[in-house]
């Protein structure tokens, strides 16, 4: 008797010990990755990241030395959003040629999409605008490592397409302003132009911008010169103020 309660001990404890061991290895191989990542904000590094693109092997932002730069991210190729955003990029390309801005294009398909994608763009008259060249690199993301670094990942939007981001980074790799917008929201590539241009002038003058600033408008003065007792800034030639806490810059002509 004595015997068979030892053996049916034994089996309990070898039967729980199994079923704890089982129960420990199933939650190590069910390791969910979280499909949220953080976003680099303004002021830090832009993460670098080596791919193959339709330019080749490129390395970022390494390769493209003391420019701005610009990173737009696509989530998927021959969408219809991507398509016209792709190529308003491609005929805007003298425009940024002149601000100095290199751009480069990520999206999570494979580099042979990218490949079909761009042939089938440049062999394309839209609107009656002409053939266009698409010079800038389009990378490939496949295995979504670049999406990943930047944040743009967005589990409650799709967790293997990169949401469609815009990355403006500085000569020194930082970064400077981000935007992003849904899937069936196209780019404003004007807003994009004013946004790198007030922030190249910015940088340059230690200056700021005003609500709605374009190009060749007034500019502000980060500090005022001190007002005197009646609360009027005493405003220099070619500056102009219309209350004591804000001193205009008149543009040059």
């Amino acid at each position: 008797m004595k015997k068979i309660l030892l053996f049916i001990l034994a089996v309990f404890f070898v039967t729980n010990l199994w079923s704890q061991n089982a129960s420990i290895s199933s939650t190590k191989n069910v390791v969910k990755e979280d499909r949220n990542f953080r976003i680099p904000l303004i002021g830090e590094s832009a993460p670098s990241f080596t791919a193959e693109s339709t330019n080749g092997t490129i390395n970022f932002p390494q390769d493209f030395g003391r420019k701005w730069k610009v990173l737009f991210s696509h989530p998927q190729d021959f969408t219809p959003v991507c398509s016209t955003e792709i190529l308003e990029l491609a005929y805007l390309q003298d425009e940024f040629d002149k601000l100095g801005v290199k751009i480069v294009v990520v999206s999570t398909d494979a580099l042979d999409t990218h490949v079909q994608w761009k042939k089938s763009l440049e062999s394309l008259n839209l609107n009656n605008r002409g053939l266009v060249k698409i010079k800038f690199p389009i990378v490939d993301d496949n295995t979504e490592s670049v999406s990943k670094k930047y944040g743009m990942i967005h589990a409650a939007t799709n967790s293997t397409q990169a949401v469609r981001g815009v990355f403006f980074i500085d000569p020194d790799n930082l970064v400077q302003a981000i935007y992003f917008y849904p899937r069936n929201v196209g780019r404003n590539t004007d807003e994009i132009l004013r946004t790198i241009t007030a922030l190249q002038i910015t940088s340059e003058n230690k200056v700021m911008t005003p609500v709605n600033w374009k190009a060749g408008n007034d500019i502000l003065i980060p500090l005022p010169p001190k007002a005197d007792g009646n609360n009027t800034a005493a405003a220099p030639e070619g500056f102009y103020s219309p209350v004591w806490y804000l001193m205009y810059k008149k543009a040059a002509k």
